[in-house]
């Protein structure tokens, strides 16, 4: 446990934030140079092809400890953390959490209480990792990371549980929903892969989101005020003219489960320009095409009352990955037995959202994606439990196992 400690706290405290305003890849430098960082280490752990893919994945191989012919297995995670402060990360180790409200900047008196987080209260006696309450902690996905990690010098530390080849892949941007776009699926080779993206214990999903964003760009006309009867635009009462189109209750803090949603994400306006940024999202693709289809007719239905001052463009982001894989169940099958070896109680739901699994498995290698042990992510509130991170080591090692025994 202080290994796999030790490493996540040295993995965490490096700034490896995706931004999505610029289109390199990756799309910050932070993020090649813990790539960088990741390639030395494995091939240190003296795995083999260990090499970085023309898409900024490192991937590496543990190689077959039996002659018996068994399906590689995959396992996947991202380096970047999402659009939060990342600076100066200074996570705090709590032992033997009591259950009560955590202070996390006494001075400032940032606190993190049980009343707003009540799922607190299923980590007492355990070990948790926060934030100081000024930046994410990165556990979304370095915890990921290092519960790979972990798994592989397990199996090497016994070399006793017969394995077939075990792949590995780190990458970029999974949070700017571009990093996949550049998987290799030729080079990593697998029979079914697992991204560790996931939340809480038992967390198991290989349902997701149908996703597509629409960019609105209204133009208007900027002239002084005093003399802008008549002919001033002004493209920002105009947008939330726009933006009052759309359903109110069809939104994310309104759905839940299967219910899509419309998230207008981004809103940057003058008065001579107006640009809204809105994501489409459901698990149904009937649905989903038929959202599409209403932010369509806003665009089209704004212009007739506007005199055709909006453009836009609309573009899928990613597919319900649950679509296929529920034709092919074997590794979601493997997962749960694998949960069921460890005594954890698998928590089989949809995700609200994506990873790079859903892209990856419309490659052709089916990827659901496993729990790595937290909670809060993307924000101050944060945090980690080493107790499930350990657990969710354990099931991947166990994936690893059944998939060389039930072959």
């Amino acid at each position: 446990m202080e290994d796999m400690l030790q490493r996540f706290l040295r993995y965490t405290r490096i700034n490896t934030r995706s931004d999505d305003s610029y289109h390199t890849v990756p799309s910050t430098p932070v993020q090649k140079d813990f790539i960088i960082m990741l390639k030395d280490e494995l091939i240190e752990l003296g795995l083999e092809n260990v090499h970085i893919t023309d898409g900024w994945f490192v991937t590496a191989t543990l190689p077959a400890n039996t002659d018996k012919k068994v399906p590689n297995v995959g396992f996947i995670a991202h380096v970047d953390t999402a659009n939060f402060n990342s600076i100066n990360i200074c996570p705090k180790v709590i032992y033997n959490y009591d259950g009560k409200d955590i202070v996390l900047d006494e001075k400032e008196n940032i606190v993190m209480e049980t009343k707003y987080f009540p799922n607190l209260q299923n980590y007492i006696s355990k070990t948790l990792i926060t934030t100081n309450g000024h930046t994410l902690l990165g556990a979304d996905d370095k915890a990921g990371i290092v519960e790979i990690i972990d798994a592989i010098i397990y199996l090497q530390n016994h070399p006793e549980i017969p394995h077939g080849e075990v792949r590995i892949a780190f990458g970029p941007d999974e949070e700017i929903g571009r990093g996949a776009d550049n998987f290799d699926v030729k080079d990593f080779n697998c029979a079914y892969a697992y991204t560790l993206d996931g939340g809480p214990l038992g967390e198991l999903e290989y349902e997701s989101f149908n996703a597509a964003c629409i960019e609105y760009t209204i133009t208007g006309v900027s002239v002084h005020p005093g003399t802008a009867k008549d002919q001033m635009i002004n493209s920002i009462l105009l947008g939330s003219q726009l933006v009052s189109m759309f359903p109110w209750d069809q939104v994310p803090e309104r759905t839940e489960k299967y219910q899509g949603f419309y998230l207008i994400e981004d809103f940057q306006g003058s008065i001579g320009e107006t640009k809204i940024k809105c994501i489409i999202r459901d698990h149904d693709r009937e649905k989903f095409n038929e959202r599409k289809e209403f932010a369509i007719k806003v665009a089209e239905e704004f212009n007739k009352r506007h005199n055709n001052i909006l453009s836009y463009k609309i573009y899928d982001q990613y597919y319900n990955m649950g679509d296929l894989i529920k034709k092919d169940m074997r590794s979601v099958n493997i997962a749960l037995k694998a949960m069921e070896q460890c005594n954890v109680k698998a928590d089989v739901k949809p995700i609200r959202g994506g990873t790079d699994g859903s892209k990856i498995t419309y490659m052709g290698v089916m990827c659901p994606n496993i729990f790595v042990g937290g909670e809060n992510f993307h924000g101050q509130y944060e945090f980690s439990c080493l107790e499930d991170m350990i657990k969710a080591r354990d099931v991947i090692v166990n994936i690893i196992k059944i998939s060389c025994e039930d072959n």
